[in-house]
């Protein structure tokens, strides 16, 4: 019974358009002309012919060696670390849905086909990824719950509430608060301890290629949130 309500909320969420594959600027080998002073320079990136004299690029961490007051906080960590990557993919894939549905709908005027988009997609997602969400154990909805909110801004209930029904938002939240999963968990790292871990978990596996990179919708810093939980007790924010 949880499975398949997970599994429609989760379809309301996501089933509203295909992948699209974002395009990357390139710069060009060697594309960089001098200026007067030879300690000045400028960079044109291919296909445009705007001269910059500086490159904006990622922020970079630098992630301290993980430590740990006792062994059941690593075993902690390292189960929590498991789940988070298992289901991340799930929640990046919302927020990417979530994003082309409302461009979509900008160029569908007639409801009748708006609808008849929604039905074709969301037999693609079923048929796509039905079987890997029934699988899901309790705690990793609940992380996948928090992470859709990281990723869109918007918990999973007010999401199903715009996307389908106030009353189908009502029927799974009561659903899955008997399994002990609320569809209005928000992500807030810097006042729970663990939303804290999971995005140091997050930082870690974006660094290492493990996951593919989609920031965060909300307003806060990872580098002041390192500062900050290193000097506070977890239970303080739990």
């Amino acid at each position: 019974m949880l499975r398949n309500c997970f599994l429609a909320v989760f379809l309301a969420i996501t089933a509203f358009g295909l992948a699209q594959e974002p395009q990357k600027d390139s710069v060009s080998s060697r594309d960089s002309i001098a200026n007067d002073s030879i300690e000045d320079y400028y960079v044109r990136f291919e296909g445009d012919s705007i001269l910059m004299s500086s490159i904006e690029l990622d922020e970079v961490y630098i992630f301290g060696k993980l430590e740990f007051a006792n062994r059941n906080d690593k075993l902690r960590y390292y189960i929590l670390r498991r789940k988070t990557l298992k289901v991340y993919p799930y929640a990046k894939l919302a927020a990417e849905r979530l994003v082309e549905l409302n461009d979509s709908l900008q160029h569908i005027k007639k409801r009748r086909h708006q609808k008849r988009y929604t039905r074709k997609v969301q037999k693609y997602i079923e048929g796509e990824f039905s079987e890997e969400l029934k699988k899901l154990t309790r705690t990793e909805g609940q992380i996948l719950v928090k992470l859709i909110h990281r990723q869109t801004g918007t918990t999973a209930f007010d999401l199903v509430k715009d996307l389908r029904s106030g009353w189908r938002a009502f029927w799974y939240n009561t659903t899955a608060s008997l399994f002990k999963i609320s569809l209005k968990e928000e992500f807030l790292p810097e006042e729970v301890h663990e939303d804290y871990l999971i995005e140091d978990i997050l930082q870690r596996a974006f660094a290492a290629s493990r996951l593919e990179r989609q920031k965060s919708v909300l307003d806060y810093d990872y580098a002041q949130l390192t500062n900050k939980w290193k000097n506070r007790p977890p239970s303080a924010g739990n």
